[in-house]
């Protein structure tokens, strides 16, 4: 009899070309498969709650896989964790589920984070793990404009040519900025994303704090249902998926 297990995952996003298994880089999706292999001699597929791309990290990825064999939730976290070693991957929590499951059907939120540095100084620690943008940033104007784009919306004007999403119709349950020191975080809650949505907020309100655009810009685009109405894609480096609810 296979059991259904569910782990929540922590990663580093710069080594990998993404989560999903693919043939032009290493992947969060295989290297976890292969730790799981390693340990336990059986073949398994993951599926993550979400597909982050090449360089966006996590905090709280959630995935599930199946075993034959009889184990414990601690023996599986710390068993994965000794062959994923070394590179910045990590299983913060596993635990048993019913056999239905599915960890990216079954989510009923997904939230990310985007870390924007605002100092005129670039990173050092954090090098590959924030945008750096060297100029004052206005998070009031920001904020402002952000408050247009929380609900149920069209959001073809954010959404990657590639999306492979069926509709762009999606609902922003919240879109939050806030500033801690020399850092600003976006943070951004939806069941579901469309293909670089998050990145593609934070490039357009990015022009918002630098006052090159105002809310009835955002407005505005929002309404065109048009990629190229909209600011640029944000860096990858700055994204994090956070945390998904069940």
């Amino acid at each position: 009899m296979r059991t259904r297990w569910k782990i929540t995952i922590e990663y580093d996003g710069q080594p990998f070309v993404g989560w999903q298994r693919q043939k032009n880089g290493i992947t969060v999706q295989e290297t976890i498969e292969n730790a799981i292999h390693a340990f336990s001699q059986e073949s398994v597929t993951l599926f993550g709650a979400g597909r982050t791309d090449s360089g966006v990290h996590a905090l709280g990825q959630s995935a599930h896989f199946d075993l034959s064999c009889e184990t414990s939730p601690d023996i599986v976290r710390d068993a994965i964790n000794f062959h994923l070693r070394p590179l910045p991957i990590v299983i913060l929590d596993v635990e048993k589920t019913h056999a239905n499951f599915h960890a990216r059907v079954d989510a009923k939120a997904r939230h990310y984070k985007y870390r924007i540095l605002n100092r005129r100084s670039p990173p050092t620690i954090d090098i590959g793990r924030v945008w750096h943008i060297p100029h004052k940033l206005d998070i009031e104007k920001m904020t402002n404009a952000a408050a247009t784009l929380i609900g149920k919306h069209d959001f073809t004007s954010f959404r990657a040519a590639a999306c492979q999403a069926n509709s762009p119709i999606k609902t922003l349950m919240r879109l939050k900025i806030y500033k801690l020191k020399n850092e600003i975080y976006i943070e951004a809650d939806a069941r579901s994303f469309l293909h670089h949505q998050v990145r593609n907020i934070v490039g357009t309100l990015k022009l918002v704090g630098e006052g090159k655009w105002c809310r009835a810009d955002v407005e505005r685009i929002l309404a065109a249902r048009d990629r190229s109405a909209a600011g640029p894609t944000a860096p990858a480096a700055g994204l994090y998926l956070t945390s998904v609810d069940y």
